[in-house]
């Protein structure tokens, strides 16, 4: 096990660019079949109309906000496990995947009882109307008792990319995946009129489908890590003991992600409910589709921006600065040059890609106004989005959360409040709002950066004199 980890650490620290596509390649595969999924799911339920999707988009700021929480422990979680192997210490990096599965015991059940006891409240308040509360709600209850599986899910991905390992758990992810797809119209549709079996669920159906998918994932993870010992970390539950220091380590760079990528899911209800004041509902369903179309868009940079809290998280923890500065760079250009490209495709193709999930006129005029206005905007995300990454895997989660904060609630938010409710501006200003807040992400992100690691590489020379 431990000639493993040196060769990987090695291996990283002679070829950082291998390294970096080694996690960001299935990175970017699994979550292109995810994203597939949704864009699938979401033409499954617009079937059954328009209303079913607004209903189901009144969702997506919790859906926001339960990802923000974990996402944000998992990614403390890969940074204390990569910094701890970078600096050769394998118990240490246990312990971090130990601590790991505690918090997703003790978040996925508060998530659960939570969701159940408040969810049709809470939907209420993000704006959903009476007429389509009760099916935004059977969405969001049968979500609910698949959410313990999701968040364990998220936390065995964290701790194997902790330790360089994506390619496992995005297959077990693809597994999910597809079963999703095959699951989808048997739970939605009734198809006994194609000669078929389904069960006719309705909006329920689509969050049973993800429930069941998440079951077998969970017990995939379940079965590899903790009976045929596949990662490199290893699991002694029973010898667990608790250490404030290493708890302190994952929380200090996974709260304040969470709370960012809250902050996010604030901003998401926010411009649902900008929209449907300011526009209608056809906007909320129009911003809904993009935003799928969003996710699709961001894969390299998502890919890319994993890659990077592992290799920055190894190479800090084994003090090669030098291998640190020659990877952002590497990484953030190749982000930006990617998306810049497919941005293109985006703004000639939007008629073409809003008609494949809507045949609702209104719908699909405001769709491809937000996406070839936001095309623009999109690879500026290649810089941001990494950046913040790279402050995560540096160890610092507080950066991240200020950028989030300025981007959302200090910029995105108040502008399209201004232009929508209060000057009544047409709706093309709402997209230039979150274009300029990405803008000036863009700008504070990188130059956080370097003023960092230039802090972290003059402590280094004053520790070693």
């Amino acid at each position: 096990m431990n000639n493993k980890n040196e060769s990987r650490l090695n291996e990283f620290l002679e070829k950082p660019e291998k390294a970096l596509w080694s996690i960001a390649l299935p990175v970017m595969a699994g979550m292109a079949i995810q994203t597939m999924y949704s864009i699938v799911d979401m033409l499954f339920i617009g079937r059954l109309g328009g209303e079913s999707i607004t209903a189901v988009a009144f969702n997506m700021p919790l859906y926001f906000f339960v990802m923000g929480i974990t996402f944000g422990i998992g990614t403390g979680l890969t940074s204390s496990i990569s910094r701890a192997i970078g600096a050769g210490n394998k118990m240490r990096a246990n312990n971090a995947a130990e601590h790991g599965i505690i918090l997703g015991l003790v978040l996925g059940l508060t998530l659960t009882i939570a969701g159940l006891v408040l969810g049709k409240d809470v939907l209420s308040m993000l704006g959903a109307p009476k007429e389509m509360l009760d099916e935004s709600w059977g969405y969001l209850r049968v979500t609910c008792y698949g959410m313990t599986f999701v968040v364990f899910a998220i936390v065995f991905r964290s701790i194997l990319a902790g330790e360089g390992d994506m390619k496992f758990p995005v297959m077990v992810a693809v597994i999910g995946t597809v079963l999703n797809i095959i699951l989808d119209p048997i739970f939605i549709f009734n198809l006994e009129r194609y000669g078929g079996f389904g069960l006719g669920m309705g909006v329920e159906g689509a969050a049973a489908a993800s429930v069941v998918s998440q079951m077998i994932v969970f017990s995939i993870f379940i079965y590899m890590l903790f009976w045929k010992d596949h990662a490199y970390i290893t699991f002694n539950l029973k010898e667990f003991q608790f250490s404030p220091e290493i708890m302190k380590e994952i929380l200090w760079v996974g709260i304040p992600s969470s709370v960012s990528m809250l902050i996010m899911s604030f901003g998401q209800g926010v411009f649902n409910y900008i929209l449907i004041i300011g526009y209608g509902a056809e906007a909320v369903a129009a911003y809904t589709i993009s935003g799928r179309l969003d996710m699709l868009m961001f894969l390299p940079i998502m890919g890319i921006a994993t890659g990077l809290v592992t290799t920055v998280g190894m190479f800090t923890g084994a003090k090669r600065m030098d291998k640190v500065r020659h990877i952002i760079i590497y990484g953030i250009t190749r982000a930006f040059g990617i998306v810049a490209i497919a941005s293109l495709s985006v703004y000639l193709l939007a008629p073409k890609i809003m008609g494949l999930f809507t045949d609702d006129p209104m719908i699909e005029e405001i769709g491809i106004g937000a996406l070839r206005t936001l095309c623009f905007a999109y690879p500026f995300v290649g810089i941001a989005m990494p950046c913040g990454r790279i402050m995560q895997g540096l160890g610092q989660g507080f950066p991240v959360l200020v950028i989030t904060a300025l981007r959302v609630l200090l910029i995105s938010a108040p502008l399209a409040y201004y232009f929508a409710i209060v000057q009544e501006m047409e709706i093309i200003w709402v997209w230039y709002s979150i274009a300029i807040s990405i803008g000036v992400s863009a700008i504070v992100g990188p130059l956080w950066v370097w003023r960092t690691i230039n802090s972290m590489e003059n402590n280094t020379q004053v520790i070693s004199e």
